[in-house]
């Protein structure tokens, strides 16, 4: 299998081209860990979340996000490209396991942004 070109699978920001304009989409491929930050309920259907955003590249530059599983699972479903599946599973983790990973995720950096894991 060929390297990515312009050494994408070492740089966690990652400028790709589009075929059919000159715009650059940017983004960055991260691994997202939850752990609940608040009491649990049984049959509660919102829990309170402290979201990890890690670089998936291994660089450092963890960064704890503040949420809840709907709104998480909102930006998820909004802006990325993850089968229904996966993000079941996922969203069934966050309920039955201390700590639900979704692992290489990639989000734009204007998603990024506005959570504040970039700082403009």
């Amino acid at each position: 299998m060929a390297a990515p070109p312009n050494g994408a699978e070492q740089n966690p920001a990652v400028a790709l081209r589009l075929p059919d304009a000159d715009a650059k989409i940017t983004g960055m491929r991260v691994n997202l860990i939850t752990q609940s930050s608040g009491p649990s309920y049984p049959g509660a259907r919102t829990l309170a979340l402290s979201l990890t955003i890690r670089p998936s590249c291994g660089l450092p530059g963890d960064y704890n996000y503040p949420t809840d599983s709907a709104a998480l699972m909102r930006l998820l479903r909004r802006n990325t490209d993850l089968p229904t599946v996966i993000l079941q599973r996922f969203e069934g983790d966050m309920h039955t396991a201390p700590k639900a990973k979704l692992l290489g995720v990639n989000l734009s950096d204007e998603v990024l942004t506005d959570i504040g894991y970039f700082i403009d």
